[in-house]
């Protein structure tokens, strides 16, 4: 695995782990971590011994956006609010900084699983919005400050459509930095699957990627496109895509064994959430 200058990557038995490693800016996104995180993304998608990916973060909070100490300058700040945009000929060829960093943008269908502590906000949507599910620690905190900043939130509460219902989004869009959504009432209202000790957040994502390891990856893959793709459709349409899912997303030893298990009174080991 290459060596990273913001991101900590090492897998583990068909689990990557991937630790957003600038602790001493609360893990803001500056380039190079845009850069890295689009490539190792484009990276797995093609390393058959990645089947589960867990994305968490260094220190004390897991993410709070775009560095603004590189992303926003004097000169930026005064070219923008006059219209103009850069180094692009127009507003029309802007490409939005956050656009490489989640993991369905570079077209990683395998699961991700995001361990949140501490903070979470901003840009820190673009790959949480783009995650399977998230877990967080009891410290965990979510908002969006845009507007408070003189900001349009839009590229990020959009991607957290997929996550949360829409009076919530426009809530916590609304309101910027001065309300954050705590880990439980994340939890409540979906954004969250479950809420944890801070101590045992990263054994209990370690607990999830590794069941989702085991499972065969082409059943995996395929359980998730059809469930991505049936959420962005009405619901009549996505019911009608599920034969062709199901038929290619088919593993026929993967049945077999499966079935033989099941016939033989074999049973998992399960636990209630």
């Amino acid at each position: 695995m290459a060596e990273h200058e913001t991101l900590l990557v090492r897998k583990d038995d068909g689990v990557a782990w991937v630790s957003l490693n600038r602790p001493e800016v609360r893990n803001a996104i500056n380039q190079k971590m845009q850069a890295e995180l689009a490539e190792l993304w484009t990276a797995f998608r093609y390393d058959d011994e990645v089947r589960c990916v867990v994305l968490t973060g260094e220190g004390h909070s897991f993410c709070t956006g775009i560095d603004r100490g590189e992303a926003v300058s004097e000169e930026n700040t005064d070219a923008i609010a006059a219209g103009d945009y850069p180094g692009y000929p127009t507003p029309w060829m802007y490409d939005d900084p956050g656009r490489d960093v989640g993991p369905k943008s570079r077209d990683l269908w395998k699961p991700v699983i995001a361990a949140v502590q501490g903070m979470a906000c901003g840009g820190a949507f673009y790959m949480l919005g783009q995650t399977e599910f998230i877990i967080a620690s009891d410290d965990a905190t979510f908002f969006d400050p845009h507007v408070t900043y003189g900001m349009t939130a839009a590229f990020e509460p959009i991607e957290m459509l997929s996550k949360m219902p829409l009076p919530e989004v426009m809530r916590m869009s609304l309101l910027g930095a001065h309300e954050r959504m705590s880990a439980e009432r994340a939890r409540e209202i979906g954004l969250v699957t479950e809420v944890v000790p801070r101590d045992d957040l990263l054994e209990r994502a370690a607990w999830v990627a590794r069941v989702i390891a085991d499972s065969p990856p082409l059943v995996i893959q395929g359980t998730m496109r059809a469930l991505w793709t049936a959420h962005e459709m009405p619901r009549t349409q996505g019911v009608a895509m599920a034969n062709l899912f199901t038929r290619i997303g088919s593993d026929a030893a993967a049945f077999k064994a499966g079935q033989d298990r099941f016939a033989s009174g074999q049973r998992v080991e399960w636990q209630l959430r």
